[in-house]
């Protein structure tokens, strides 16, 4: 049981002595990525969504041709 905690407690300085190492990012850089990451998953909802439309209206009327 000694060891177990002994890898814990290893585990747990060296986690907290990374995230000192860590660079984080300023607030301007996670809010312009964060506007990134938005503008361009609106643009592939988007395009996802015109091309659904389109695929949709040509399915209907390839199967009004055939009934």
């Amino acid at each position: 049981m000694d060891i177990a905690n002994n890898k814990i407690v290893r585990y747990l300085k060296d986690s907290r002595r990374e995230m000192k190492r860590v660079v984080w990012p300023t607030r301007q850089e996670t809010v312009r990525n964060t506007l990134l990451v938005i503008g361009i998953s609106l643009g592939v909802a988007i395009f996802l969504g015109v091309l659904d439309f389109i695929f949709n209206i040509g399915l209907e009327k390839l199967l009004s041709r055939t009934i």
